[in-house]
């Protein structure tokens, strides 16, 4: 790659960098945690927490895939992809008779990896319960988060209607383990139905590539996880007081839309921004991650990262800039001092 102080911004070759992961397990208070490291330790830190039974490689391929996405975060931040307990390729069954963790004690394990890697403070990306588990932590260590991108986030206690479904998914997780109903409750918690297909409509690849990953899931670890997540507390009353960025996405057919729109109403609005995406699921990620690229490059602008020739509205994005309000953008001081990138890719949309 080229020095990055020789100038502004930078072309890259798509091929020109293909880094690989530094696998790592940290020990923590709360038991080990994976953290798969992409990219130069010398950048800022993008860290990402995936929802429930998935991992980085399931749940921010689609994004990572899409190569002007790709650059704009990997030219810019080291990615620490941190995989909820037991979630990680290759993982081995937790000992049962380890306790159940809490969603605090999941954001402070995030902290614990912080520390390990010397990290102070970082930007943040996750997806459902993995969003979650962010925004928790950014309400527990508010001077270590620079900001949010969340993805179908959750905020508030489950309903009865989904503490019940989650209910009846553990029992069945706990008793007959990855069994073909708890992947058809899973894909349709992720995908829309079009993307899931039916009798007129075949499954798509990535419903296909999703399934055969969950296949690879320890079952009593993905339960300990949605244990967590059913048990989680409300915690919209404490969101104005996060003292970062937040930028939301959600599918209008995701079975959280709702949440966002209730977590939107929270947040302080001269400082979050709300993306619904069109005939989509939960994961934006997976399913349209194009829809998130422009977003994602004004919501970064006021980190002194994208600073388009003039703004306009992009196929790529149901965004206007107008629907962001300038504070999001405007360049302010916040510990990071980011680079603008030009890529090489041509992309039809």
């Amino acid at each position: 790659m080229a020095d990055s102080t020789s100038s502004d911004s930078h072309s890259l070759d798509i091929d020109s960098f293909s880094p690989s992961p530094q696998e790592h397990i940290i020990r923590t208070r709360h038991g080990s945690i994976s953290v798969s490291v992409y990219g130069d330790q010398d950048k800022p830190a993008l860290i990402t927490y995936p929802d429930l039974a998935l991992n980085y490689v399931s749940c921010f391929q689609g994004l990572l895939f899409c190569p002007e996405a790709y650059y704009l975060l990997l030219h810019n931040f080291c990615i620490y992809h941190i995989s909820p307990p037991g979630h990680e390729l290759g993982a081995a069954p937790i000992d049962p008779n380890y306790p159940i963790l809490s969603v605090d004690d999941l954001a402070d394990q995030i902290a614990e990896v912080l520390n390990f890697f010397g990290l102070s403070a970082v930007m943040c990306m996750g997806v459902t319960a993995g969003a979650y588990v962010l925004t928790l932590f950014a309400m527990k260590y508010r001077q270590r988060v620079l900001g949010l991108i969340l993805v179908s986030p959750l905020c508030k206690e489950p309903s009865w209607a989904e503490w019940l479904y989650n209910k009846v998914m553990s029992n069945l997780l706990y008793f007959y383990g990855m069994c073909g109903l708890v992947k058809e409750i899973l894909l349709k918690r992720y995908f829309s139905k079009e993307i899931r297909g039916g009798t007129q409509l075949p499954e798509s690849d990535i419903v296909k590539a999703c399934r055969r990953l969950l296949d690879e899931r320890q079952s009593l670890n993905v339960w300990r996880f949605l244990e967590a997540i059913n048990g989680r507390p409300d915690i919209s009353e404490g969101l104005r007081k996060l003292q970062c960025r937040s930028l939301i996405f959600v599918g209008d057919m995701s079975p959280f839309h709702s949440e966002a729109l209730h977590m939107t109403s929270k947040l302080d609005r001269r400082f979050s921004a709300l993306v619904e995406v069109q005939a989509c699921g939960s994961m934006v990620t997976e399913e349209q991650p194009h829809a998130m690229l422009i977003p994602m490059e004004y919501f970064l602008m006021g980190y002194g990262l994208y600073k388009p020739s003039k703004l306009s509205v992009s196929p790529r994005s149901p965004l206007s800039p107008s629907c962001i309000s300038p504070e999001l953008y405007s360049p302010e001081s916040m510990g990071l001092k980011l680079k603008p990138i030009k890529t090489r890719i041509s992309m039809k949309i």
